[in-house]
């Protein structure tokens, strides 16, 4: 005879359910192994950007908003007097003359510096024999010093001994006073910074070129496209990414642009050079009496300038995306 043995039925207890028990929802988890890595990879750029980007933004903006003297600068105890530099800056005659020049310098090293870099670029891509060689050659304008460069051309450029006005005068043309003449020192400075900018626009542009691929452009030719219509059709519309962040770039850096002038012309004759960049400098260091406030309020304009384009650029390529 087989006896069975009932366990007895226990009633659940209440709000108590059979799953496993769960941690409260209030309590924080702990940081992963992976959450403390990227926070290890994150925190070296981030100190990077705050001592050498935020910090010294924030005090040239302290700068421009108090009247610093040598005195004060040294002890800190400078009074605040708000937008009083920027009236300064923009009171003063040399303002207009500098922002003309600055637009000026701008845009035609921007248009320049991309129209022979694209052309370079189109060129080399034909891969013949020693393009490669001839594209290092290009490099070198750009892996320069800066310092060097501008006293090549202040030596090119020389008045009277300058190998530009010996080829001139070879042909029957008269010197030219390409850094001593108001109407020639902003050219000059011009040239030069075109010469440099050049080699860039050509390693970006090439590597866009790469990027597009060749079945398009055979398939271009069997239909009777000629090399202008490729060019057209093909290669600049799909340029135009590569073509925009060129562009904001060299716009940035040329800005910014203070060693060529100041070596080979000085913002002279006559203020004739004069960027803000230089106006900065002058403002700042120039002087026998320095006006670190004003100076600082010329380059806030400039660093003003730089964001409004970038963050430009930033909304055309979200439209750009999201068409």
């Amino acid at each position: 005879m087989t006896h069975t043995t009932q366990v007895p039925h226990r009633r659940p207890v209440p709000g108590h359910s059979g799953a496993a028990p769960t941690a409260p929802s209030g309590t924080r988890r702990r940081p992963s192994s992976q959450q403390w890595a990227a926070w290890a990879f994150l925190a070296p750029v981030t100190l990077y950007l705050v001592l050498f980007y935020a910090y010294p933004l924030y005090r040239n903006l302290d700068l421009s908003l108090r009247n610093y003297t040598v005195r004060s600068f040294v002890q800190g105890d400078a009074p605040f007097t708000g937008l009083a530099n920027y009236r300064t800056v923009f009171d003063d005659p040399t303002f207009a003359p500098a922002l003309l020049h600055t637009v000026v310098f701008t845009a035609v090293c921007l248009a320049f510096q991309y129209v022979i870099g694209l052309a370079l670029a189109v060129f080399f891509n034909q891969h013949f024999r020693l393009s490669a060689t001839l594209r290092a050659l290009f490099l070198v304008p750009w892996l320069l010093p800066l310092i060097v460069s501008a006293s090549t051309w202040s030596w090119m450029l020389n008045s009277e001994s300058g190998i530009v006005n010996a080829a001139l005068h070879a042909v029957g043309i008269g010197p030219v006073n390409w850094l001593t003449s108001p109407s020639w020192s902003l050219t000059s400075v011009i040239i030069a910074n075109i010469w440099i900018g050049v080699p860039f626009n050509l390693v970006v542009l090439y590597s866009g070129l790469q990027s597009i691929p060749a079945g398009l452009y055979e398939a271009a030719a069997l239909d009777g496209a000629g090399p202008w219509r490729r060019f057209w059709s093909i290669t600049f519309p799909l340029l135009r990414p590569v073509s925009a962040i060129t562009l904001l770039l060299g716009l940035v850096y040329t800005l910014k642009v203070f060693d060529i002038i100041w070596i080979m012309t000085k913002g002279g004759p006559a203020d004739s050079s004069t960027t803000f960049a230089t106006w900065s400098y002058q403002l700042g260091f120039g002087n026998l009496l320095p006006a670190f406030g004003p100076g600082a309020a010329v380059g806030n304009l400039l660093v003003i300038a730089a964001l409004v384009f970038g963050l430009v650029y930033v909304r055309v390529q979200r439209k750009q995306e999201s068409s």
